[in-house]
């Protein structure tokens, strides 16, 4: 065990539980203000249930020893136990215990990243037991294939140093078909549904930028080369995911707004995840550009195809992580990390860029057929949406009996 990794590897999982009152943030100050308090919540909740469930089975569901075929862990694992004779696959230096830790803090973000696609319409009891069986069956079997040395995608050689497809092409695309089951709000795309707060949105803009340090330079696992290059690619990417989405909005519409650079900023984020610590500081700049170019490009498929994503979670996460996850492909490099490999560009031929697709594909495939299902399932079961009453009064009064700001209207719960 080494004092030193474990301490930044602790400091990291603070850094990246941090993130979730950000995205708190992030995301409740775009709704407008009936809904502010019901969109963190839902974010908090995510902080709740998920720490239950990944002592009680997630972690061995993702990280145990495989139950066949690279898709999933057993059981073996549940409740911690047996983490004295380390994670299976992994030569850690720091204690195990740390490593549940830090992968828990990644399994509570995921799903709070959805919450945004869905935001001013679900009931909070649905969304409570949408959550917990989409931690079980979707993320856990994802985050075993790219992230445990036992699943397929890692056999295969798929690089993502920090969840491009756990995380990010998995969020995006679970978004997608959730939306797709819950329906559009009420009044979209006709109405004006503008932020209430896009200062709340830029601090918490601000607090993930901050928290994203942790986030991928903390995949390491160790305080090393590995993770300072990690720190200096996140920053690089962010700033240019930056310059790269308000760029866009200054050519397309005549002015860069505080959201879009808030929004060009985590798009960059997004897409250096799966690349932080295997590719160069300069390659970043390239993929940080790219990702605020494409993910403000990729907004606008929700109009044309007339599916409601609230604020943007498969433009921004869905698409951020598949531009990461493929150009991983091209800029990889065994002389930034040597546990990873050689990309196209680094004289390593196609062979990985193949399988990066291949990664992206199958992400996109299982997360979005699975999450269908489940949302599905909750629906028929308890229905997912609130009334037209509720929705029209907001999630805070109807569901929460709350309200943001003083002089809102109080809802009685049952009367």
């Amino acid at each position: 065990m080494n004092a030193g990794d474990t301490a930044w590897v602790l400091v990291s999982a603070a850094l990246v539980l941090f993130m979730t009152p950000g995205l708190a943030l992030f995301y409740g100050g775009m709704v407008r203000s009936k809904n502010v308090l019901g969109m963190i919540m839902q974010s908090f909740f995510c902080m709740g249930i998920v720490t239950v469930l990944w002592v009680l089975v997630g972690f061995s569901l993702a990280f145990g020893p495989d139950a066949g075929h690279g898709l999933i862990g057993g059981l073996g694992m549940a409740g911690l136990r047996h983490l004295g004779a380390g994670v299976p696959g992994f030569h850690l230096s720091v204690p195990p215990m740390a490593f549940v830790i830090f992968q828990m803090m990644f399994a509570i973000i995921t799903p709070a990243l959805i919450t945004g696609a869905t935001a001013d319409r679900l009931k909070f009891g649905s969304f409570a037991v949408f959550i917990a069986v989409w931690l079980l069956v979707v993320y856990c079997p994802i985050a075993h294939w790219s992230f445990s040395p036992g699943g397929w995608l890692y056999h295969r050689g798929v690089l993502d140093f920090a969840g491009g497809t756990v995380v990010e092409i998995n969020s995006g695309f679970s978004s997608l078909a959730a939306v797709l089951v819950v329906g559009r709000r009420r009044g979209w795309p006709h109405e004006l549904m503008s932020p209430h707060s896009l200062p709340f949105t830029m601090l918490g803009a601000g607090i993930l930028w901050f928290g994203w340090f942790g986030f991928n330079a903390g995949s390491a696992l160790s305080a090393g080369p590995v993770a300072t290059q990690a720190f200096m690619n996140t920053q690089v990417a962010a700033a240019c995911g930056l310059l790269g989405w308000i760029l866009m909005e200054r050519l397309r519409e005549g002015r860069a707004t505080t959201l879009g650079a808030a929004s060009g900023a985590v798009a960059g984020m997004v897409a250096i995840t799966p690349c932080a610590g295997f590719v160069g500081t300069m390659p970043s700049i390239l993929i940080g550009l790219a990702a605020g170019v494409v993910c403000v490009l990729a907004v606008r498929a929700k109009f044309r195809f007339g599916y409601d994503d609230s604020l943007d979670v498969v433009a921004v996460h869905g698409m951020g992580g598949v531009v990461g996850t493929l150009l991983l492909g091209l800029f990889a490099a065994r002389a930034i990390d040597p546990a990873g490999s050689n990309g196209w560009a680094s004289g390593g031929g196609a062979g990985l860029l193949g399988e990066q697709a291949l990664a992206v594909v199958a992400t996109i495939a299982y997360s979005f057929a699975a999450t269908w299902l489940v949302a599905k399932a909750v629906d028929r079961v308890m229905g997912l949406r609130v009334t037209v009453a509720q929705e029209n009064e907001g999630l805070d009064t109807t569901q929460h009996a709350e309200a943001a700001y003083t002089g809102a209207p109080m809802h009685r719960i049952g009367g």
